[in-house]
Formats: C-alpha cells, sequence, structure tokens
C-alpha cells in the first residue's frame, strides 16, 4: 500500500507541501527547494510520489519514490 502523493504548491509568498486529496497544507516554506526536500522525505515514507508546481500553478516535475508503475529495464 501506497501513501499519497505530495504536492509543491506556491502559497502566497511562501511553498507548501499538501498531501493528494488533503484539504490544509502539510507544510510551509520560506523557498521551493526547502518545500522540496520536505515532500521528498515524506514521499520516501509513504513510497509515493512528489510533484513540483510552478508559479503558474503547472505540474513542472515529477519524481517516484517507491510507486513507479514502468521502472526502466536493465
Amino acid at each position: 500500500m501506497t501513501g499519497k502523493n505530495q504536492h509543491v504548491v506556491r502559497r502566497d509568498d511562501q511553498w507548501a507541501v499538501r498531501g493528494e486529496g488533503n484539504t490544509r497544507d502539510t507544510s510551509l516554506h520560506d523557498t521551493q527547494a526547502h518545500a522540496e526536500r520536505a515532500a521528498r522525505q515524506i514521499a520516501i515514507n509513504q513510497k509515493s510520489e512528489v510533484l513540483i508546481h510552478g508559479r503558474d500553478g503547472r505540474i513542472r516535475d515529477r519524481n517516484s519514490y517507491g510507486n513507479d508503475p514502468y521502472p526502466p529495464k536493465g
């Protein structure tokens, strides 16, 4: 069983980590890099994915930590 995917999103002048489907942010950070690190740790523990949103709200990157349906061969 895998956990919820973690989203890194912009919140006013900060960056937030929010679990997919949650109504509240898990944590707030001064920089996107700090939010990415926090989301990564949660995703590693829950074997889920991190989806990083840009300032425009669109997903610009994603990383899988144990929930990769198509692992590369070799």
